[in-house]
């Protein structure tokens, strides 16, 4: 079968522009380590772990063998009204990863409808406990939280919800503290000028909002922005004071990608309830988490007829495959030191990055851990963007295809987040390959092509 020629024929592909695929194909055949190899026999690194989420590399063995064995035993049985051996396994792992309380976990299948559950038991808890003013949200500005009507409502990047509008429920937008296109560039009047922002919505409409979404440390989708130290916690501080819960998405973050095994754990912060997914698996398969306190689980707990059940669920919740192989990647995280040696490599990619800022169009490099994002700007003195139009980090990511690396970019801003288990070396060879991408397109760029 011509794969690239029927691909094109039968496919519908995600956050994709069918026309441009059509333009150069790519139809991915298998991976090793931190390498894929496409239909064409020809080889990149993943430098953006497959949408964030791989891990441990592609094809371990280890991880392999967890799904076979699991097998074995069974494949699947549901989770309406019984438990299965490997959730129960992973539950208690995950509660003993985190910090003390959030004490309860509900299974899904992707960090979209983990945040659609966080929600729904943020909202559901209030109206259980008694208090039925408390029915919308407070979102950061530039946020991201997936792709369903919930998650959307909660998100804020135009290019993709404004279209949706309609659709979707209004909220509150609080300012996120974008130290780098602030007026003031300085870490801490940014985090100040958000923080008094937001206590001005808090302040005035606590008594009708129910929870606040974050992504902790660092926002994804939205052009890897990372917050100044101080703001999470301020946050979390604000939530209490207010009595608003606090959720946070540690979808994209979460499970060391930022150096530890929470973004959360940076600051010492303990939302009242939590979303997780991505590399939960190792990028093996599907599974997500919504975890939280036992105090919001007690609010559930009741005689049927009080009609307090959390009437939420998914065919596949807590599927026995996906259990079993989350629960042997976080082992493997403890028997590599998967954690110590990001939190290690993490200060040689800093060193490296650095080097990116030869290039005139290099504006910003923003990276904690494994997560870096790297912004494209026309002039670096007054941090002017290029024209969208002209979709520079777009053409630098095709050029680095070429080159033999893949990522995507967010906007001008070129994602890199290689798998947790990059060495140094590998390191270098992927920020080399970026350097030269973005040189000879920008290069191309300002020479008018």
């Amino acid at each position: 079968m011509n794969y690239q020629k029927r691909s094109q024929e039968v496919l519908w592909l995600p956050f994709t522009q069918m026309k441009v695929y059509d333009e150069e194909p790519i139809v991915i055949e298998s991976g090793r380590g931190i390498r894929l190899r496409d239909t064409n026999d020809n080889e990149y690194y993943d430098a953006n772990s497959s949408v964030w989420l791989n891990a441990l590399g592609h094809h371990n063995n280890e991880l392999n063998q967890a799904i076979i064995d699991q097998l074995e035993q069974i494949a699947h049985s549901s989770t309406l009204g019984m438990a299965n051996v490997p959730a129960i396994a992973l539950a208690d792992k995950l509660v003993s990863l985190m910090p003390t309380g959030l004490d309860r976990v509900f299974y899904s299948d992707s960090g979209a409808t983990a945040m659609e559950i966080a929600m729904k038991m943020a909202f559901q808890y209030w109206l259980n406990i008694g208090i039925n003013t408390k029915k919308r949200f407070v979102t950061m500005q530039n946020g991201y939280h997936g792709d369903t009507i919930g998650a959307m409502s909660v998100g804020d990047i135009d290019i993709y919800h404004k279209i949706y509008e309609p659709l979707l429920f209004k909220n509150y937008i609080a300012p996120y503290p974008n130290v780098y296109h602030h007026e003031s560039h300085d870490p801490e009047i940014t985090k100040k000028d958000c923080l008094e922002k937001l206590e001005a919505i808090l302040s005035q409409h606590h008594h009708e909002i129910c929870a606040l979404t974050i992504e902790p440390m660092m926002q994804g989708a939205g052009g890897m922005i990372d917050m100044p130290h101080g703001f999470l916690s301020g946050v979390r501080e604000l939530c209490s004071k207010y009595h608003v819960l606090m959720i946070a998405d540690e979808v994209a973050v979460g499970f060391g990608r930022t150096g530890k095994i929470l973004a959360c754990d940076h600051e010492n912060v303990v939302p009242d309830i939590l979303a997780a997914g991505k590399m939960l698996t190792g990028g093996y398969l599907p599974l997500a988490i919504t975890m939280a306190s036992e105090k919001i689980y007690q609010a559930f707990y009741d005689d049927y007829d009080e009609m307090k059940t959390l009437f939420h669920g998914h065919s596949y919740t807590g599927n026995q495959l996906d259990c079993a192989v989350a629960l042997k990647n976080l082992e493997l995280y403890e028997k590599y030191n998967i954690i110590e040696n990001v939190t290690e490599n993490a200060a040689y990619m800093h060193n490296e990055l650095q080097l990116l800022y030869a290039i005139e169009s290099v504006g910003n490099i923003r990276q904690i851990g494994y997560m870096v994002g790297i912004e494209l700007v026309q002039n670096k003195a007054t941090r002017q963007p290029f024209d969208s139009h002209l979709r520079v980090a777009w053409r630098a990511t095709l050029m680095m295809r070429k080159l033999g690396l893949l990522t995507r970019p967010l906007g001008d801003t070129i994602a890199f987040l290689p798998p947790l288990i990059s060495t140094k070396e590998e390191i270098k060879q992927m920020i080399s390959i970026i350097k030269a991408g973005i040189q000879r397109v920008t290069e191309e760029v300002n020479d008018g092509k």
